[in-house]
């Protein structure tokens, strides 16, 4: 007979389009994220923690059928045949959240919400399907002073977070002043809204395509079409000379004020009663973040921002990181969008049939600790703790007393507690990228004293080192009393961390 296979083992691997967090990465969103939930708490704005399920139907935007019911979502269905998915954002939640509990929230209602959301589409490079979102909304608020007081307070948060006033730009538009100029260009009837919406659609698409085309691409996809370098034929909306011209000044209409901008948009809309509407609202807006200081060096009202405007209702902003990289290929760009949002009054009334106003903002973790970094605000390595060697494993509740001395007085530590002689302890605290280590064997213990090593220093100074002589005189080991233990090794790590930033 033949012998039995054996049982195949699983493929140690991390799924695709998902990745592992380590060490530093974990502390450093950690903190990045407390200094903007810090901004948000001084605000007056609420922590919320929801489900990370959902049920299809609250979510909204993919809804299940026959042939692959998870469109765009994780989902399954559940034993009594409802369906239900992992979260894809934070803001279908909220909205859940907010018609279930309407009667015992304050209103407006002001949260803020951090974590992961999932999205089943296809990986890429810096594409995955689980990243972490960092939202403020307020939820019963129609005033602009609302929109206002979130581009205020992202422009806080990022500058909190390390981003300093010059390296970014929030960008602001309004859902109804772009309806407006549709409507003068012929391209919205709002007797019929459904009509000319796949030439709208275009005109969106070919406005948010402006940096990478450039006028004349976006006039081409505004009139007949455009065909690409490689030949590919992209068909346009459509337009006529004078429509497209419409929408042309609509995209050039930011001027070096933002009273400028309102006034020019206004010219736009013409009769327009909605776009009239959204430039009102924009001057607010506008005047409202002026009287906080938030002038055009932070906050611009810039036309040509049309992320996301088949979603919201009002005002939407972007904020940009304006500092150039290095790509994989070593060439400059900017940095990019690190955060949107806008003001969403129909999500709610999905669930209670009642208009409810609603404005917030959603900031691209992984995206701005990316950033933080290319700025050398945040480093990849983070220092490990301080490792306690244990030279006697039948003293190990002298090792485990000075690294709780060593913890009460703020300092990292823990004791070594995998086997191995001196050098493997110490090849196991480079590894750990640990700043000190602290060694106590028997002669130590009898005469009172514990040997600290200070790690980064004896690796830096070991490729100088030539003889015995050099390795015995360098500063990188000391003896000290153990009564000084704490103060030592505190004063190690001040030297290792070098002189303090005026």
């Amino acid at each position: 007979m033949a012998k039995d296979k054996k049982p195949r083992r699983p493929r140690a691997e991390t799924p695709r389009g998902f990745r592992d967090y380590f060490g530093a990465e974990v502390t450093e969103r950690a903190a990045m994220l407390a200094k903007i939930t810090e901004v948000y708490h001084a605000h007056g704005f609420d922590p919320l923690e929801s489900s990370a399920v959902e049920t299809v139907e609250a979510l909204g935007k993919f809804l299940p059928d026959v042939d692959r019911p998870n469109e765009g979502v994780f989902a399954w269905q559940d034993e009594d045949e409802s369906w239900l998915a992992l979260r894809y954002d934070l803001t279908a939640p909220l909205a859940r959240v907010y018609a279930q509990h309407r009667n015992d929230l304050p209103n407006p209602y002001r949260r803020y919400a951090v974590g992961p959301v999932w999205r089943n589409e296809k990986p890429g490079p810096g594409r995955f399907r689980q990243f972490y979102q960092c939202d403020a909304d307020t939820v019963g608020s129609a005033s602009p002073a609302a929109d206002a007081e979130i581009c205020g307070m992202l422009a806080a948060a990022l500058e909190n977070a390390g981003i300093a006033p010059g390296d970014y730009l929030i960008r602001l538009n309004n859902r109804k002043v772009l309806n407006g100029v549709m409507e003068a260009a012929g391209v919205l009837d709002p007797a019929d809204p459904e009509a000319h919406a796949a030439a709208r659609g275009i005109v969106l698409r070919a406005i948010d395509k402006l940096d990478r085309l450039g006028e004349a691409g976006v006039r081409a996809l505004l009139g007949e079409g455009r065909k690409d370098d490689s030949g590919d034929y992209t068909k346009g909306a459509g337009l006529g000379a004078d429509q497209a011209e419409i929408v042309m000044g609509f995209v050039a209409a930011r001027r070096d004020t933002g009273a400028e901008t309102c006034a020019r948009l206004r010219e736009l809309v013409g009769a327009s009663v909605q776009g009239a509407e959204g430039v009102s609202e924009l001057e607010q807006i506008a005047e409202l973040l002026d009287r906080q200081g938030l002038g055009p060096d932070r906050i611009v009202i810039d036309p040509s921002v049309v992320r996301g405007l088949g979603y919201y209702t009002g005002a939407v902003y972007e904020a940009e990181l304006t500092f150039e990289i290095l790509d994989e290929k070593g060439r400059p760009r900017q940095f990019g969008s690190v955060a949107g949002g806008g003001r969403y009054d129909g999500l709610v009334k999905r669930f209670t049939g009642q208009a409810v106003p609603a404005t917030g903002v959603s900031i691209g973790v992984d995206r701005l600790l990316a950033a933080l970094r290319a700025k050398g605000r945040m480093s990849a390595e983070a220092a490990g703790p301080v490792v306690v060697t244990a030279m006697d494993r039948d003293r190990l509740g002298d090792y485990q007393a000075m690294a709780a001395e060593l913890r009460a007085a703020g300092i990292r530590a823990e004791v070594f507690l995998g086997g191995g002689n001196m050098g493997k302890q110490l090849k196991y605290a480079d590894k750990r990228a640990a700043p000190v280590a602290v060694i106590e064997g028997g002669d130590e213990k009898d005469r009172g004293v514990v040997q600290i090593k200070d790690l980064a220093l004896g690796a830096r100074l070991a490729a100088d080192i030539e003889t015995n002589e050099d390795w015995k005189a360098q500063p990188a080991q000391m003896e000290i009393p153990r009564a000084e233990l704490v103060a030592q090794v505190r004063a190690m790590l001040a030297r290792a961390a070098g002189p303090a930033e005026g």
